[in-house]
């Protein structure tokens, strides 16, 4: 099979074109072509020579993910699965807003970290993304929603810890945040959620001008032990104090996310002791209230539930945004349309499997 040419750097693209002696600002121009203007043939590349293009066709390839499902919620958000090509999915959910169209993500197919209350985890981790399938996932929405109206920010909080597969997803990065020869998102507009994997979190920070964002969950230590087994390997202390020594720009915050789970980590005490954990620390959390899915045990505090807990932390000083739950009508929370599918697939299996036993004793 030949190489992606999505999976080429731009040094690696300069690199060829100068054995071939072709002009340097060509790389340019194929770039532009694969991740500004989406192309899916070297043939539409209609500014490149005839020699160039078919050099380009005999060795490489343009690969594209295949869709496998879509969704749309009452809510506007259309959540997408794609199929990978080797048995694995990853799935993709777009949201409109107002003023904005965000979309969310995966950065790898399932999740090894295991997180109690999300339905990702519940699949284990199948395998990494490539830069070009995370960037992949942006291409193949604006194909499929004909720019009706154009993505205007990037979550990378879908599918999978991003920070685990750190080098892929610097590289989607470096592409989407590159004016000239990338997609030209500002960085300002991409965020990262991360569960707190310390050593690439200050890497990240280093590295890229993109928001971080932290998962929380609890404000005590054997309680987000319970919730995020990665808690074992980070602690809260130490996930806390690094967040409080990252290189985050005057004008920038780290986000923490927190998801309420009634009768879990939505009482005033433990807006308390959030309150206590984050003082001092430049930052805004987003509430989350817990989006059900199959075979969860956790439930949503009530609407008066989570004022009272946003109501707390706004009388100490901090921004505090709750994120209403989008989509939950095509089940939008990420792992839950591959679920679905699946489930949908062994239906099908075990009906053709009926069919099939009927007829032999017919």
């Amino acid at each position: 099979m030949k190489p992606n040419i999505k999976e080429l750097s731009s040094q690696e693209l300069d690199d060829w074109l100068a054995r071939r002696k072709e002009p340097s600002y060509r790389a340019g121009q194929i770039r532009q072509w694969l991740f500004q203007k989406g192309a899916a043939a070297f043939s539409e590349m209609t500014n490149l020579s005839a020699a160039l293009r078919n050099a380009l066709e005999e060795e490489f390839s343009i690969h594209r993910l295949t869709p496998a499902r879509k969704s749309r919620s009452r809510d506007g958000t259309e959540k997408f699965l794609f199929d990978l090509g080797d048995g694995a999915t990853i799935e993709t959910v777009l949201i409109p807003e107002s003023k904005r169209v965000t979309l969310c993500l995966s950065t790898q197919a399932g999740c090894a970290f295991g997180c109690a209350f999300c339905a990702t985890a519940r699949m284990g981790l199948k395998r990494n993304l490539k830069a070009s399938e995370i960037l992949d996932q942006i291409l193949e929405v604006r194909r499929l929603c004909h720019e009706e109206r154009p993505v205007t920010n990037l979550v990378l909080m879908g599918m999978g810890e991003p920070l685990a597969n750190y080098e892929q997803t610097r590289k989607a990065l470096d592409v989407m945040t590159d004016a000239k020869r990338g997609m030209g998102f500002s960085p300002r507009r991409i965020t990262l959620s991360t569960v707190g994997l310390i050593p690439q979190m200050q890497r990240l920070m280093e590295e890229t001008r993109v928001n971080l964002a932290v998962s929380l969950h609890a404000a005590k230590n054997d309680l987000r032990g319970q919730l995020m087994p990665v808690n074992r390997k980070y602690p809260l202390n130490e996930l806390i104090e690094s967040c409080r020594s990252l290189p985050i720009p005057k004008r920038k915050r780290i986000t923490f996310e927190y998801v309420l789970l009634r009768g879990i980590n939505d009482s005033p005490e433990d807006a308390a002791s959030l309150s206590s954990l984050l003082r001092g620390i430049r930052c805004k959390i987003n509430l989350i209230p817990f989006n059900p899915h199959p075979g969860s045990p956790y439930q949503s505090p009530s609407p008066s539930e989570i004022e009272a807990f946003q109501n707390f932390l706004w009388d100490k000083g901090f921004q505090v945004n709750v994120r209403q739950p989008r989509g939950q009508d095509i089940q939008a929370a990420c792992g839950q349309l591959q679920s679905e599918a699946r489930a949908q697939r062994e239906r099908d299996s075990l009906l053709v499997d009926s069919l099939i036993d009927e007829r032999t004793y017919e």
